[in-house]
């Protein structure tokens, strides 16, 4: 068994015999104090962990942002996802009832300002992230 394990049965025995010999009357107060022994024991063990594991998430991420992960991937999806979704508007848009080639263009006209919309957006938070030397 591991010695971790032996000291919380040792502790788990500690309390039973503590509640044995003091009556059930303090029982709520043992359970608490052996929780918060083993909550202790816990997040010891939890902060062990991820100061064995490496960078921590928030660097991680902080790391890809640097990278320019997060912008690059977001400009693409929206990219995509208009491309797919301009081919049912424009055969909706483009039909005779909806408004022929007028809505065809109008249509186009929308996503074309989306995408636009976005890019500058992107360019604006690169800026702003972007340091700032003394010649600038």
């Amino acid at each position: 068994m591991d010695t971790r394990q032996d000291d919380l049965r040792r502790d788990l025995d500690a309390t039973l015999q503590a509640r044995k010999e003091l009556g059930k009357e303090y029982e709520d107060e043992l359970v608490d104090s052996f929780m918060k022994r083993l909550d202790a024991r816990v997040e010891r063990s939890v902060a062990a962990r991820l100061d064995d594991d490496g960078p921590s998430y928030h660097e991680r991420d902080r790391d890809r942002r640097h990278r320019g992960w997060t912008s690059g991937r977001s400009g693409n999806r929206l990219a995509v996802i208009s491309l797919a979704l301009g081919i049912p508007l424009t055969a909706i848009a483009s039909s005779p009832g909806s408004g022929g080639f007028a809505g065809l263009l109008a249509c186009w006209a929308g996503i074309v300002g989306v995408n636009f919309a976005a890019a500058l957006g992107n360019r604006r938070d690169r800026e702003e992230r972007r340091p700032r030397g003394d010649w600038d």
